[in-house]
Parts: structure tokens; sequence; C-alpha cells
């Protein structure tokens, strides 16, 4: 059942003056949480306990809870107490004319109308300059407030009629979904790892090195805002009072890297439902998708944790070289140029190219915590309290739905790397390092970000049986991901062939007959690739998206001022046209063109120019590089940090210094060798060819720059005078 949107309904809530943070402060630097002894051998789990309960009775002082009705209807959240009272006194000022009817009540009248809309401009402006302020790097959060305000209806929380019963209804079937897809596991205890590497052995962590308060300070600082229904205090007041306890934060988090222990406290997770699209059926269980958030010291704890251990996977090289997910230096766009790169070097040969997208089935939630420690101990060579630290991090995890002012009972959590954790993901990545080797063993290239993995191999027109490799590559994965408790669905994994000649029918037939639907396009990391590489369909969901967004742009931009429109201009389209528009390069001008348009009718929305304005002065005026120029731009920035050891070390790989036979002067302007390409579209757009031939076309001055962002100042100034002279 759906509620009433008119039903009022009562919520929990603390109200934060703007003297909370000073009222905090005092109370806490008064009544100490507890003295911080670094030599303590005192129970970590009880440090933490104390911690919270003291700072919850401050806040219970500074910010009571408070039970209020809140009704569900529409809410104008820019109609200030000051624009209430305006509102009220046109009334009276109206009532007063229609009873006198005199001229001067008249003019009164006209007087209090024109303040009460100024007024409401004014608070309307502040409230969304305010608002894209606070959320401008966050465009996923920014959309869904922008929507919601210009179309209340569309709201995606949790519709189902809350209750206690419906909180564990959900919470059942969260933890069901699991077991039943490991139980379909067909297991093969027999199925053994590639050779483990010897660097497991010779290169161990034992111990972890204690934080100081500079770390921690720079940890705190960059935490996200989200708040934990948990935490003891909402994460951006902690922020504010956090020098009168960061000593024992210090202290805690010291603690259990010293002990190897996890606080127990820590391990529990508030999940909240969310409805994957507005038009699925609310009342199915199967249409939402839990959102796991966790208290803000279990997330400080983990930076501190992932800071070590990072540097040992770096420093030994531990991390599978196409593993891009969650990496430093690493992107979605990285992983597709490369994957791109060798499709197209491919087709330049007059190979075909079979491109296979594997689809896992809640591969971060039905990892085997058994096979994770060997992973962690025999893989990445951790040991004593390192070791035992991550056993009790995954060691009794737990869970409860949150729905309004319901939740559910604890449920116990068996399997999986926690969700919403800032080490969940690095310790998938770690699980998954057999699988690259397995499938280099079958000389079939592949790339992975986090557990999305693409496998592609190239067959020549004369050797149409070197698919085999590939089934049998296939085969083997299967069998693997089985034996490590992971479920391939192959009703969603996709495959692509690339490339036409008259292989291309056969290549299909052999896939088909194995159960392996070929599509004509998939959508790879975000980004659609269709089988002749030259993102037509790509092209038109971003103009489609993009243009969604500028209308929706064009309708609060009398609210907002200029600097403000610009931010969701980036936010909601450029975040669009820039995103992985390296793998455009080389592409006809009419598709480039297309894209251009878009930003085209940004720019005039920006300023309110007319369509008969000419664009260029526009353009010029907002500083924005044309589109064909940005993607160049992204390309030689790939290429500067290629050079200077800030990229993928296959991106490099891409890239050969040109070397004279005799020593020119020409060998010290950092110039690349361009390949040589058979056929112009295919060759030249590959990133190994075009990129160095643009990177040639730089003044050296631009090429020898010191630092990224003078390279980035250097390469602008440059096309803006090459755009706009």
């Amino acid at each position: 059942m759906i509620e009433n949107t008119h039903e009022k309904h009562i919520v929990k809530k603390r109200f934060f003056d703007s003297s909370a943070t000073l009222k905090l402060t005092n109370i806490l630097t008064n009544q100490s949480v507890y003295s911080a002894n670094y030599n303590s051998e005192e129970n970590v789990n009880s440090k933490v306990e104390r911690f919270n309960t003291k700072v919850r009775a401050a806040v219970d002082i500074v910010a009571p809870e408070k039970t209020v009705k809140k009704s569900s209807s529409i809410v104008i959240p820019w109609k200030t107490q000051r624009v209430s009272d305006l509102k009220r006194t046109c009334r009276r000022a109206e009532r007063k004319w229609r009873k006198t009817k005199l001229a001067i009540d008249y003019e009164r009248l006209k007087v209090k109308i024109t303040e009460y809309n100024n007024t409401v401009r004014l608070e309307r402006r502040c409230y969304f300059s305010k608002l894209i302020n606070n959320n401008a790097s966050n465009p996923r959060v920014l959309f869904s407030t922008i929507d919601h305000l210009l179309n209340p209806g569309n709201s995606k929380e949790c519709l189902l009629s809350t209750s206690s019963k419906t909180c564990e209804a959900i919470a059942v079937f969260f933890n069901q979904k699991i077991n039943d897809i490991r139980n379909n596991i067909v297991y093969l205890p027999n199925t053994k790892d590639p050779p483990k590497p010897q660097y497991s052995i010779i290169n161990k962590l034992e111990s972890f090195t204690r934080i100081d308060l500079p770390d921690l300070h720079k940890i705190i600082s960059q935490m996200k805002p989200s708040t934990c229904a948990l935490d003891p205090i909402p994460t951006n007041f902690f922020k504010e009072v956090s020098g009168v306890l960061i000593d024992n934060v210090l202290d805690i988090v010291n603690s259990s890297l010293d002990m190897g222990v996890f606080p127990d406290c820590l391990k529990t997770a508030v999940v909240k439902p969310l409805l994957k699209k507005n038009n699925l059926d609310p009342s199915s269980l199967e249409n939402y998708r839990p959102i796991s958030n966790l208290p803000f010291l279990s997330k400080i704890l983990e930076k501190a944790v992932i800071m070590q251990l990072n540097e040992h996977l770096n420093k030994h090289a531990i991390l599978d070289k196409f593993q891009s997910g969650f990496r430093t230096n690493h992107s979605t766009e990285t992983a597709l140029v490369k994957v791109v790169n060798d499709l197209r070097v491919n087709a330049d040969r007059g190979h075909l190219s079979v491109l296979i997208l594997l689809d896992l089935s809640a591969a971060f939630d039905t990892i085997d915590h058994n096979i994770l420690k060997n992973r962690l101990s025999q893989w990445v060579g951790l040991s004593g309290s390192v070791l035992n630290w991550f056993e009790s991090y995954l060691a009794g995890r737990k869970f409860f739905v949150s729905c309004g002012n319901y939740n559910s009972k604890t449920h116990d959590i068996l399997y999986g790397v926690p969700q919403g954790s800032i080490l969940g993901p690095l310790l998938f990545s770690i699980y998954m390092l057999p699988l690259g080797q397995i499938i280099s063993g079958h000389n079939v290239s592949y790339h992975s970000y986090a557990d999305d993995t693409q496998l592609y191999l190239s067959i020549a027109p004369d050797d149409p049986k070197s698919l085999d490799s590939l089934t049998q590559c296939l085969t083997c994965i299967s069998e693997w991901m089985n034996s490590n408790f992971l479920k391939l669905n192959k009703e969603k994994t996709e495959i692509l062939v690339i490339g036409n000649n008259g292989y291309n029918e056969a290549i299909r037939n052999k896939l088909d007959a194995l159960g392996l639907k070929v599509k004509s396009e998939v959508k790879s990391l975000g980004v659609t690739v269709d089988c002749n590489l030259n993102f037509k369909s790509h092209i038109n969901k971003i103009t489609r998206t993009a243009f969604f967004h500028l209308r929706n742009i064009a309708k609060v931009r009398p609210l907002i001022s200029s600097k403000d429109a610009e931010k969701l201009v980036h936010a909601f389209v450029f975040s669009r046209l820039d995103y992985c528009n390296a793998l455009l390069s080389g592409l006809p001008k009419k598709d480039i063109n297309r894209l251009q348009l878009v930003q085209n009718a940004a720019a005039r929305i920006l300023t309110r120019k007319r369509k008969s304005e000419h664009i260029s002065p526009v353009l010029m005026s907002l500083h924005w590089l044309p589109v064909s120029f940005r993607i160049d731009f992204k390309i030689l920035l790939m290429v500067y940090k290629a050079l200077n050891n800030l990229a993928p070390s296959y991106i490099s790989e891409c890239l050969t210094p040109y070397i004279p036979n005799r020593n020119l002067r020409s060998s010290t302007e950092c110039l690349l060798r361009i390949p040589r390409a058979k056929l112009k579209r295919s060759g030249e757009a590959a990133f190994c060819c075009y990129a160095p031939k643009i990177w040639n076309s730089l003044p050296v001055g631009i090429r020898q720059a010191n630092t990224v962002e003078h390279f980035k100042k250097l390469l602008k100034t440059h096309y803006f005078n090459m755009a706009f002279s």
C-alpha cells in the first residue's frame, strides 16, 4: 500500500541552531569524553562505546530529539517567516482596499505586493544558490534535489506503507536473496587457483603503523558529510567540533591498529531501501535497492587502514595491472581507452574482435570470508596483527532496515564485503586476483573495473578456430567463479562482434550455438559501444540526456544567478559531454557537431542569447573550449600524465618516445613515435596513433611543462587562441 500523500506522520528530529556548535564545543571541553592514554590496554570496544555515550549525551543537551508532525504535502522550501509575514500584510492591504476603494489604499497594496515579490525572488535565489553550492561536486544529489523541486511527485524513496513488519520483510528479502544466489551456485571444491605469486611469501605486512594527528585531520577533512543513524553526532557537526574530540578518536584508531581488533559496535550497517526507478511497482520488494550506511568512526578507521594497505599493494605491484577500479590515477576512461585502442588496432589489421562483457549477480555480497582471508594471507602477504584486524573486520557483521521511524530486527551478515564501506571495493579486487591469471593463460585480453570484466579476442581472417580459446577461457572462468561463490549471469552477459568481413556471420553463429547472444551494441562502463566503433548510439544518448537537463535548467534559470546556473550546466551537461570523450577521437566532424549543438544550447540558456546570435563570442566570453578541442585536451592531458608516471602503465605502453638514430635537436623535444596505420578511420583513430600525432603538433614549451596544472594552463591558452583567433 502507498501512503496517503496528504497524511501527517510523526518524525523524530534534532534542531541545531546557529549557536549549537559553540555550545557543543563548550560542553565537550568541560566534560572530557575520557582521558586519552595511548599506552592503555583497555578494550577498544569499551573505548568506542564510552565515546559514543558521552558525545550523544552532549548532543542531547544542545539539540534534544523532538517529536514533530510532518506533512507529506508539498512544502515550499524558500517560504521563510519573512515571506509569510509579507504575504499576510498583502492580504490585509488587499482587504482594506476592497472595503474602501480608495486610491491611496490601492497604491499601498501595489507597494506591498512589489515588496513581497522582490522578497520571494531574493529568498528563492538564496535557497537555490545554497543548494547548488553545497552539492556542486555531487551531480547525483543535485539532480535528485532539483528534480524533486521541479517534479514533486517523482520520489524514489520507499513508498511501501512503513511499519516494523514492512522493515522486517524487506530485511528478510535482502538476506534471502543472497542466500538463494549462493545456494544456486554449483560449488566445485576441486578447482584450483593459479600458482600464488612469490611476493606474497617474500614481502609481508605484519603490523600497522600508528597514525599521527596531521594524518587524522586529513582523513576527517576528506570525509563526506553523509551521516548514519547510529552516529552520536551528525558528521558536519563532528567536523566542526573535531578539535575537542581528535585526541579520543586518535586513541581509538591507534588502539584498533595495535590490537588488531575492529570494534564490534561499528560493524552494524543501517540499510535504507531505495526504489531503483520511478516507473517500477513500489509494492514489489524486488524493485528496491539496499543502500547501506556505516558509522563515521568506522569510515575513519577504514581510511587509516586503506592508506597503509594501498602503500603495501603499490610498493610490491600486487594488484592486477588491468584492474582499474578504485585505484589512484585509474578511471573508467583509462580502462575504456585501452580497450577501444586495442579493438581499433585489431580492426586496422583486418581482424575481427569479439568483446564479451561478463555480468555477476550481487558479486560484492556473495564473497566467502574464508577464501578472502586466504587471498589476504597468501596473495597479498598479510600476517600478524594486520591479518587479525581484517579477520575481526569481516566477522560479526550485522544490519537492519530503516524506513522512517521504523526499524527491522538486526540480522547477521555471513558473506560479502561490507556495503557502503571504504575497504569493500579494494577487498573485492583482492578477492578477484586469480581471475586475471586464468584469462591470460588462454591468450585472451581482458580489462576489469571492480566487478565489470571485459574479455576481447582478435581473430585473424585465416584463423577462425582461434575462437576456441575464448570458449575454453569462458569455461574456466565459470568453473573458477563457482568454486569462489560468484555467480556468472549468462543471461545478462553481452557479446559484441567488431569488424566486417566474410567470417563475421560464421563467428556470430558459433557464439549463438554456445548459448551466447550477440548484440549490435553494448554498454560498457557507461559508454555505448557499437560494432563499428563509430559511437553514434553513444552520441545519441548524450544529446538526448543533455537536452533533457537543459530543459530543466531553463525552468529554474530565471530563479538563479548566472554563476549558479553555470554550476548546474557543468554538473548536468558538461559532465556528460566530457565523460570518456577521449574515445571520440578521429570521428567524423558531423558527429562531433551534434555535441557542439548541445554546448551551444547550454551557452545560450546561460547567457540568455537568441538562436540568431553568433555563438563564438558567447563561448569566448564564457571561456568554453569547443567540443573538438575539449576532446583533444583530454587526450593530451592523458599523454602528459602517462609520460610523467601519473597514469596507468597500460596507457604508457601505448606510447613510444621518438628516439632518432642520430643526435638531432628533436631528440630533446619530448616527441612521440607515430605508428603507421593501414586504414584511415580505424587505424588513425586509435589512441596509439591519434595521441602522438596531436602531441607532436604542440609547441615545445607546452610539452615540457613542469607540472600538470602548468600543462593544463598552457594547453588551454594555446587551444583558446586556436579556437577563437
